[in-house]
């Protein structure tokens, strides 16, 4: 098929923009962590891409987007390994006219920010080794089976991933394949790693917000890309995904400041990053297949449960440092589900309609199935791999490192000079020593 040059523009800009995301997601866990543990918290996102991008080429596009022969209901097969197979010239199956290496491209972004979301669970504590070798480990027996469950489909009707072609659960950008999967992970690493020194007792406040927004302003660029380029085409249905992604996410922003204000007496700006995120979530799975009236309602439900959800963990007990849960978990259910309830075809013939659009209760039901397998094998599998790095090379850092700050201890840096404050005066050039800065940052 000849390619399409419009569809094909659009496709790479949307690869970039979802590549951003992810220097975006560090700047937004930066923020949110400690001064003593901001360069290790934006590393372990930019590790991700190196490790996610080698692991895509060599075997990741092709176990998760191949036909995996008698096991192609779970898994698909090798075939395009190291892509040795796709010729530049060559075009997907699916009339988009999108060339086969621009869309391996753009699945690649998707794996390597579901990685990079499930480190701000365990922000503080982790050791850095440790975590690029569960990065590699996750990526592969985690992430490639769901999103083949989820976003494989064969050329003939029920042919193809157990969810999206065997039960027909719709996920049009990653509600079940990237965020409830990212969240049900973030949870099981959490309950491996347990609490930060101190935990709930001490305060362990964002230590710069302004990263926190710049974070989120990035997301939600780059999250144009992830759901507007999920249609593969510069068409309407990018269109509908682009509005209902815009008012999904300002809704849920809104929602998450209305029950701070109510709740707390004040609206603040790490509310308003959070409740920006949570839309982003939410919405990502529902973009292509709900009104744009719809996308409202949805922000909506999603910012006010989400803003009430992150406090589960003070409830529960685990220790979620940047609200993973509450956020993506959480967030990606009510998108997942909402689609049961909210969808139509009006919208987009290739989805359902829902309960709202005369449908019943068949579509929830399907998304509900979906919702449960991704927590059920995401959780699970996790938490093995967790622990058994845990009882090998040890996953957690130890009591003194993590008191006196990880950055400095895993990457021999810090990431805020506190040299003035020890004596240099104006026109002095005497910098504190290490020691002393580390002593400032542990107590940040």
């Amino acid at each position: 098929m000849k390619i399409d040059s419009g569809s094909t523009a659009w496709l790479l800009t949307s690869t970039a923009l979802v590549l951003l995301m992810t220097p975006g997601l560090a700047f937004f866990y930066g923020g949110m962590s400690r001064a003593k543990s901001v360069l290790n918290m934006m590393m372990m996102s930019f590790v991700s891409i190196a490790v996610v991008s080698m692991v895509w080429v060599v075997y990741g596009y092709s176990l998760a987007f191949t036909d995996g022969g008698g096991l192609n209901s779970f898994i698909g097969g090798l075939g395009d390994w190291g892509l040795v197979g796709l010729e530049t010239s060559a075009t997907l199956d699916d009339g988009t006219g999108i060339p086969s290496l621009v869309f391996v491209a753009f699945q690649a972004t998707f794996a390597i920010i579901t990685v990079a979301l499930i480190s701000g669970a365990i922000a503080d504590r982790a050791k850095f080794g440790a975590w690029v070798v569960f990065t590699l480990i996750w990526v592969t027996i985690v992430y490639l089976p769901i999103a083949h469950w989820v976003w494989f489909f064969g050329p003939e009707d029920g042919e193809g991933g157990w969810i999206g072609a065997g039960v027909g659960a719709l996920d049009f950008a990653g509600g079940t394949v990237v965020h409830i999967n990212a969240g049900a992970a973030a949870l099981a690493l959490a309950l491996v790693l347990g609490k930060r020194k101190g935990w709930p007792r001490e305060p362990m406040r964002p230590h710069n917000l302004p990263f926190v927004l710049l974070g989120a302003g990035l997301l939600w660029f780059g999250w144009f890309g992830f759901n507007a380029g999920s249609a593969l085409g510069a068409n309407g249905t990018a269109a509908v995904a682009f509005i209902n992604t815009l008012v999904a996410t300002g809704a849920a922003g809104f929602a998450w400041i209305v029950v701070e204000k109510i709740r707390d007496g004040s609206s603040t700006t790490l509310g308003i990053a959070s409740g920006v995120v949570a839309g982003l979530v939410a919405v990502t799975p529902a973009c292509a297949f709900i009104t744009p009236l719809g996308a409202i309602v949805l922000g909506l439900v999603a910012g006010a449960v989400c803003a009430l959800a992150v406090s589960l963990k003070y409830k529960l007990g685990y220790d979620d440092s940047l609200d993973v849960v509450g956020v993506h978990l959480v967030g990606g259910v009510i998108g997942a589900l909402l689609i049961g309830i909210l969808a139509t075809t009006a919208v987009n013939e290739a989805g359902a309609d829902g309960l709202l659009a005369g449908g019943g209760v068949g579509l929830l039901g399907k998304q509900a199935i979906a919702v449960v397998a991704t927590i059920a094998y995401s959780f699970i599998v996790t938490f093995i791999i967790g622990k058994v790095l845990d009882l090998t090379m040890g996953f957690r850092i130890g009591e003194e490192d993590e008191v006196s700050g990880i950055d400095s201890v895993a990457h021999a840096e810090t990431a805020y000079d506190f040299g003035s404050i020890h004596g240099g005066g104006a026109g002095s050039s005497s910098a504190a020593p290490v020691g002393s800065a580390q002593k400032v940052e542990a107590d940040a």
